[in-house]
């Protein structure tokens, strides 16, 4: 009789439990990719074929080629996600330069666990996007071509842990970072101190996206330990159907010496201006300032250090909802003469006129 009755009792204990699991959606797994080829044409005509140092993005100049391509392998259920994702191109190899071996190849590769049943709060841990900037290594998601010079000289990938929570309505995103480096899968050697992030995202509507974002932490060896604090500040704002802008302000500040109370500071201020005129075209215009004095970010080892204004338009079309075609004119110009010209030595201006054709699947 007991053999019966604890039969009974695991068959109902099996049953509720499958009721229970019953309203968890089934695991899913997808497959994507990316694809973007481009040619950029650089005026200035460099001998070695490659755009100025402080461009990691379409940087080979008069060659057709890959800027990024990557396949990605994704899993998703109710309490548990994970996405893998293998890069080639030209992105990949200005970017990941300083990673050793197979690490060079890894565009993505992290693993999340939901810490909360009723609440959307994540614990996410591996190598994932960067949470500064409102611009991705993904081109058909930007607004411009070619990446603004804040985003090329700030991360664009990290690796390291991140709790995250979104609320019920998505408008409130906030997030916090334990993180090996700025913009590092592997630490830099010599280092022990971690760096961290914070994240907060409100979207008020549909139509506008309010961001902060900031970093704190050394990038160098623990003998030149350097700290620096950084402040990305963007909003977008979709005015109506064909027209928005994008607006952001990037402050930074890295101690002089070591222990020093003394700091250099950054500054780089950008807008972009797009115009919709049907769902398949789009037009962009953006201006943008990048200051750099003492050379944190980047280095000229001239007098005003970097003190450059760029200029850029682009036009899209929209050839199949997952292919597009782009075209773009950039004019960078500094104050002190920076760029190096085949013919004429160095000057203080550079232009180019980029095209890419992407393809999501």
């Amino acid at each position: 009789m007991k053999k019966y009755l604890v039969a009974a009792m695991m068959l109902a204990l099996f049953q509720n439990t499958n009721a229970q699991d019953s309203t968890e959606t089934a695991p899913v797994f997808t497959v994507s990719g990316y694809l973007e080829a481009y040619y950029n044409c650089d005026f200035n005509r460099p001998v070695n074929n490659t755009t100025p140092s402080f461009l990691y993005n379409f940087n080979r100049a008069g060659e057709v080629n890959i800027n990024l391509g990557f396949i990605k392998g994704s899993y998703n259920s109710d309490r548990v996600r994970a996405n893998l994702a293998l890069g080639v191109g030209t992105y990949m190899n200005a970017n990941y330069a300083a990673e050793p071996g197979v690490l060079k190849n890894i565009y993505e590769a992290n693993a999340g666990v939901k810490l909360a049943k009723n609440a959307n709060l994540w614990l996410d841990a591996g190598i994932m996007s960067s949470h500064i900037g409102f611009e991705s290594a993904i081109g058909k998601d930007n607004w411009a071509l070619t990446r603004s010079l804040v985003a090329e000289n700030s991360p664009y990938f990290e690796s390291g842990a991140k709790l995250n929570f979104t609320t019920n309505n998505g408008k409130l995103y906030l997030a916090a970072m334990y993180l090996n480096g700025w913009q590092r899968i592997q630490r830099v050697d010599g280092n022990t101190t971690p760096a961290f992030g914070t994240q907060v995202t409100y979207k008020p509507s549909s139509a506008v996206t309010l961001n902060y974002s900031t970093f704190i932490g050394n990038d160098k060896p623990d003998s030149a330990r350097l700290m620096r604090y950084y402040h990305n500040v963007y909003g977008i704002f979709q005015l109506s159907p064909q027209w928005g802008i994008t607006a952001g302000f990037d402050y930074g500040t890295e101690q002089k010496e070591k222990g020093s109370s003394k700091y250099n500071r950054w500054l780089v201020p950008v807008m972009i201006v797009r115009y919709s005129p049907t769902s398949k075209v789009n037009v962009a215009v953006r201006g943008e300032y990048f200051e750099d004095k003492n050379g944190v970010i980047i280095a000229t080892g001239t007098e005003s250090g970097f003190r450059t204004w760029g200029f850029s338009v682009n036009a899209d079309y929209l050839i199949l909802p997952n292919l597009v075609w782009r075209i773009e004119a950039r004019t960078l110009s500094s104050k002190d003469a920076i760029f190096v010209e085949r013919n004429e030595g160095v000057k203080r201006s550079n232009s180019f006129v980029t095209t890419s054709l992407a393809i999501a699947f």
